[in-house]
């Protein structure tokens, strides 16, 4: 072999080795960890986990986070390190509130250690946001009709609450409405405000958020029609539409929203049923996909997955369709980071679901995946990479 011949073979075996590995640093994760919340009845349920491949929409079971009481919503930190649960009880160490817990996360494993456990400052809390630093957690106390701030400590523990706004007044619907039931909290995004969607008065609620001394400062009240019962928020990733589901007459309201003031002003509500709908509904979960182009909300009681086509310029929804959950009360539901699947947690049927998404039309399809899971409520997806 001749010196010339040996340089060739040498630089062409050397550029395919670079060009391979720019191919394999340019591709997004294939497979993530899956976290599902759910309702416990023993200590041998908790914080569920499952490896989720994204080049099928396949799920496997990994491991159980046990002995955790009621993780009924979960929330992850950006640098993928740390997974806070709301214990969504009565009770917690003798007083009447629930809990916060924060968990150190295992990527190898998926499996989660105890890091510490508070008070959350009011009963049954129900959701949990974490700002990007992760040195901040609101939470929305249900029965206690409260939003709750913690301080995050570098290694993930939670400080006691330092603000509690305490939210007044009632709705229209007697057995649902009679006193303030704050569900949900989700912070813009400059995470300059956070949005607190309040199911028994009727109002979403922004408050200024002071992240260094973790102090919330209420700034203005978007009130819904009575009887409206709102309870999760999704944001547009052109951060000037938000889009509020509402609980209790099954509808979705879309609004544009101010940045500088963190005021929302309304658009247009819908319903999320179709027309020879006759029976009782719920809605729950919303969520706008990935490119902006469609919005999807759970609808509890029809067990479907309403579709709409969002109009970025007047931020109004056309509908595309329904899918059914293939289960009983969907309650969240997620999509994956690549955009072509959608799972949703069946809580009375015990199951998660997998629908493969047409980017196209929004349409969803089951592609077969089916997992029992006692009572799921919410599904966090982080890349194991």
């Amino acid at each position: 072999m001749t010196v010339r011949v040996f340089v060739c073979l040498a630089f062409s075996l050397i550029m395919n080795q670079l060009n391979a590995l720019a191919e394999t640093s340019g591709k997004k994760a294939s497979t993530y960890l899956l976290y599902v919340g759910a309702y416990t009845e023993n200590e041998n349920e908790g914080i569920y986990v499952y490896r989720f491949d994204a080049s099928d929409g396949d799920l496997d079971y990994l491991t159980t986070a046990k002995g955790i009481k009621n993780p009924s919503y979960l929330a992850i930190d950006e640098k993928r390190k740390l997974l806070f649960a709301v214990n969504e009880t009565g009770e917690y160490l003798g007083k009447k509130t629930g809990s916060v817990t924060s968990f150190g996360i295992n990527l190898s494993d998926g499996s989660l250690n105890k890091i510490s456990q508070v008070s959350s400052g009011g009963g049954a809390p129900c959701y949990i946001s974490i700002n990007a630093s992760a040195k901040l957690a609101l939470v929305a106390n249900y029965s206690g009709g409260n939003i709750s701030v913690f301080p995050v400590t570098s290694d993930g523990t939670l400080m006691e609450f330092t603000d509690l706004k305490q939210h007044e007044g009632k709705g229209l619907i007697g057995n649902r409405q009679n006193v303030p039931h704050a569900h949900s909290v989700v912070l813009s995004p400059k995470e300059d405000y956070a949005l607190a969607a309040d199911l028994g008065i009727d109002k979403v609620i922004s408050y200024k958020v002071d992240p260094k001394k973790g102090m919330l400062a209420e700034q203005s009240r978007f009130a819904l029609k009575p009887g409206s019962g709102p309870r999760h928020i999704s944001i547009h990733p052109n951060k000037k539409l938000v889009f509020v589901i509402n609980e209790l007459n099954s509808t979705v309201t879309s609004c544009g929203y101010d940045p500088s003031a963190g005021v929302l002003n309304e658009i247009e509500t819908v319903t999320t049923l179709p027309g020879d709908f006759s029976g009782e509904n719920y809605c729950a979960d919303i969520h706008v996909s990935q490119d902006g182009q469609f919005l999807y909300g759970s609808n509890r009681g029809h067990n479907s997955i309403v579709i709409y086509r969002i109009d970025r310029k007047s931020g109004k929804l056309s509908l595309v369709g329904h899918e059914s959950v293939k289960g009983a009360w969907p309650r969240n539901f997620m999509m994956d980071p690549t955009g072509k699947f959608l799972l949703v947690a069946n809580q009375h049927s015990n199951n998660i679901v997998v629908f493969k998404v047409n980017r196209e039309t929004g349409l969803l399809k089951s592609n077969g995946v089916d997992v029992e899971v006692s009572k799921p409520v919410c599904l966090k997806m982080i890349p194991v990479q």
